[in-house]
């Protein structure tokens, strides 16, 4: 166990033909490719192109595949997590795997506890070392806090800082950043670069361009399971890199004319939701908004503005106040269920803990909402369903009987949609609904949202990525401090008016 100011160099790692299939299907072909210490190394490619499976052969969870792995030079093979773990690997995963009942400092030292002379965990040592973590983070929260009272975005940090703790010589990062604000997301930064300073090896995995060109030194793109490309971020373009992991260029198509109708799909009054742990004050601030039939907004802020609080408010997901109408006639929602007979619908930001079940096929996943709760199941109806959902959103399968978990993030995402769509609700809510997916992907995604709109169904969307609310919106909410502080139509809309209104 090391302690936060002590830390070893990284190691060289390459790959040398290394491939991997499953049943009916080669996921990693040939693949030779080098991370190098003292550097952050970007592992880039669509969803569904090979990285998942690469890392996992890298941390020892695959281990029958061809090829061989070296580091320094050496050939090494892991069987395990503990194998991959005592050479020196660690990961920070995307989705988060703490244990939310226990404090932040029990979460940290969770399999690496530091003990006493008798044997016994030292909680006092523990404590000092990680709140020396914390600072080094730039973290506010307390070493005793439990994990349940922190917001996504603190969670994906403790995640980060969990791996810190550790000897790791390479550290494989998965989308480290897509659930934290500008603010932690350059803190992190700092960190890393701290981290290559010190020698180690990071492999970075993001699908946001511009953070790959802030923080990376070296690129290696993978496309179907083979290498499309490799070298320096100083020496390739933006475009020429969405050419090697996609085979053609990507063009977003801002939506241009607005399906906006006369008449109201969701009207909201005066919602106020009490603040979870500070008594007194309010998390959301009475909010009023609106949302006509065909017509798309986007609510944009900055981490911990409220966004998804108010989209689970309006779900009947959490406890708050506020005269709802849909089509017009004034409902009360206080669950979820009163939201779907209503005609509401709601994908959240975490589709793998909210989502789906990932250890169920397609079938399964996107049958959920039209469960009558009876015993009987109509198979050849529910396939009928799914089948349909796939050939219309495109989802990337080998057919509807494969388990969610096999899936690409990006066709995970179309499952949920196709979930809710199932519904054929009046009003579909989004929340991040293309967070940790690629951008081919994101189009997709982009295209099926705009084209439910000029069907005439009605999108309330959150979203903190600015270039898609401007791209698809035809109205956009700013909230800061749970309060709507600016509304702007599509042709007002900018980047700097967005960010002014949440800061």
């Amino acid at each position: 166990m090391s302690t936060v100011n002590e830390h070893k160099s990284g190691l060289k790692l390459e790959l040398s033909g290394i491939s991997k299939s499953f049943p009916g299907v080669k996921v990693l072909s040939g693949v030779n490719l080098t991370f190098y210490p003292g550097k952050v190394n970007a592992l880039m490619g669509e969803n569904g192109a090979g990285k998942s499976t690469l890392l996992k052969i890298l941390t020892g969870i695959y281990s029958d595949y061809e090829g061989q792995i070296f580091m320094d030079d050496k050939a090494v093979t892991f069987t395990s997590l503990k194998d991959a773990k005592l050479a020196g690997i660690a990961m920070i995963h995307q989705e988060l795997s703490l244990i939310t009942q226990l404090t932040v400092s029990e979460n940290l030292f969770l399999g690496q506890e530091i003990n006493d002379a008798w044997s016994l965990p030292n909680k006092k040592k523990m404590g000092e070392v990680a709140q020396a973590l914390l600072d080094k983070l730039g973290l506010k929260f307390s070493v005793d806090t439990l994990v349940s009272q922190l917001s996504v975005g603190e969670q994906q940090m403790l995640e980060i800082a969990r791996v810190l703790l550790t000897d790791a010589r390479i550290i494989l990062m998965d989308e480290p950043t897509s659930a934290l604000s500008d603010k932690e997301i350059l803190r992190l930064h700092e960190v890393i670069r701290q981290l290559t300073i010190e020698g180690k090896t990071i492999v970075y995995i993001s699908h946001k361009m511009d953070e790959l060109f802030r923080i990376a030194d070296n690129y290696v793109v993978l496309r179907d399971g083979v290498v499309t490309g490799q070298g320096k971020m100083t020496e390739i373009s933006e475009e020429a890199l969405i050419r090697m992991m996609v085979g053609r260029d990507i063009v977003v198509n801002k939506k241009i004319n607005s399906s906006a109708q006369s008449q109201s799909a969701l009207i909201v009054n005066n919602l106020f939701m009490a603040h979870p742990t500070i008594k007194g004050k309010l998390r959301l601030d009475h909010i009023n908004l609106e949302v006509k039939k065909g017509e798309i907004v986007g609510i944009f802020g900055l981490m911990g503005a409220g966004r998804s609080e108010l989209l689970h408010c309006i779900f009947g997901a959490y406890k708050s106040s506020a005269s709802i109408a849909i089509n017009g006639k004034s409902v009360v929602i206080k669950s979820p269920r009163e939201a779907i007979a209503n005609g509401l619908a709601f994908v959240t930001e975490d589709r793998k803990e909210e989502g789906l079940v990932l250890d169920l096929p397609l079938t399964s996943n996107i049958n959920l909402t039209k469960s009558d709760g009876s015993w009987v199941v109509n198979e050849a109806k529910e396939l009928a369903l799914s089948n349909d959902f796939i050939q219309k959103l495109g989802i990337k399968t080998p057919s509807a009987q494969q388990l969610c978990k096999n899936l690409s993030g990006g066709n995970q995402q179309k499952v949920v949609l196709s979930k809710w769509l199932a519904t054929e609700p009046d009003v579909l809510m989004l929340d991040e609904p293309t967070r940790g997916i690629d951008l081919n992907a994101k189009n997709d995604i982009y295209e099926l949202i705009k084209s439910l709109a000029d069907s005439g169904m009605s999108i309330l969307m959150a979203s903190s990525e600015i270039p898609e609310l401007l791209a698809i919106c035809d109205r956009i909410l700013v909230m800061s401090e749970g309060k709507i502080t600016a509304s702007f139509s599509a042709d007002e809309a900018n980047e700097d008016k967005l960010l002014k209104a949440a800061i």
